[in-house]
């Protein structure tokens, strides 16, 4: 416990010396999402709950979290906010479907020695835990990935406040895309990096690569690798879309005015 205070204590005094204010609201917004993860767990204990539902609300409040309370409200943030709440609802309905055609909820065949002195009817629909555990896996490099675009294009339109919407939004897409490889390479070292022990446990199963691949808890990883990957593609055109939109548009709402 001392080593984790510790790491905790370099690590808020790291965040504040080189963001100041912003990397202190930063590292007080870890604490933040960590509550409401906490509560999103409780309410879905809940058999009467819609884990769906109740993770839908907990991305809406991480996403606040992230931008407006970190960024503070002006147009960048709120059209990244706006752009992640499509994202995520367009996300939620295709993950829901893949999940159940997949059909990776419950617990893998190597877990359930570990599980059998526990009864496992918990009255859960583990197939929305399952959607749930997706989504929730990919909402922060959606978010990122939103104010990473809205933010530079900001930078764009104020220099060049007369640029079409359409050059503004080819703009956003030649962002989007200088940082999605590195993004989606970062997500892929991030799941595999913490389930390292995982292979290696199936090294000591002496499992074949065909059993791996058909392993139901690498296909889940797999699969929120994937579904995190879409995630940050898509919210490219849709962030860059929506913000060359408004930034346009408000410039022609004050043009009269000016004159």
């Amino acid at each position: 416990m001392n080593v984790l205070f510790l790491l905790t204590v370099i690590l808020a005094i790291l965040m504040i010396a080189i963001g100041g204010k912003k990397g202190a609201r930063s590292f007080f917004s870890l604490f933040l999402n960590f509550i409401v993860i906490i509560l999103t767990i409780l309410f879905m204990t809940d058999e009467s709950a819609n884990p769906i539902i109740i993770t839908l609300i907990a991305c809406i409040a991480i996403s606040s979290i992230n931008l407006f309370f970190i960024n503070k409200i002006n147009s960048k943030t709120v059209v990244a906010f706006i752009s992640t709440v499509i994202t995520i609802s367009l996300l939620l309905i295709f993950i829901h479907f893949v999940t159940k055609k997949t059909m990776i909820q419950g617990f893998g065949e190597e877990e359930i020695d570990e599980l059998s002195i526990f009864s496992l009817f918990i009255g859960v629909d583990l197939m929305k835990v399952a959607t749930s555990v997706i989504i929730m896996s990919t909402i922060g490099a959606i978010t990122d990935m939103a104010i990473s675009i809205t933010s530079p294009m900001r930078e764009i339109y104020e220099h060049k406040p007369h640029i079409s919407q359409k050059e503004l939004f080819t703009s956003g897409l030649t962002i989007g895309r200088d940082i999605l490889g590195s993004n989606a390479n970062t997500l892929f070292f991030a799941f595999f990096g913490g389930y390292m022990a995982l292979l290696l446990w199936f090294k000591d199963l002496s499992y074949t690569i065909g059993q791996i691949a058909n392993s139901k808890i690498f296909g889940a990883e797999m699969l929120i690798i994937s579904f995190a990957g879409i995630g940050i593609a898509l919210i490219i055109p849709i962030a860059s879309a929506i913000n060359a939109y408004y930034l346009v548009s408000q410039h022609k709402k004050e043009k009269p005015h000016s004159n």
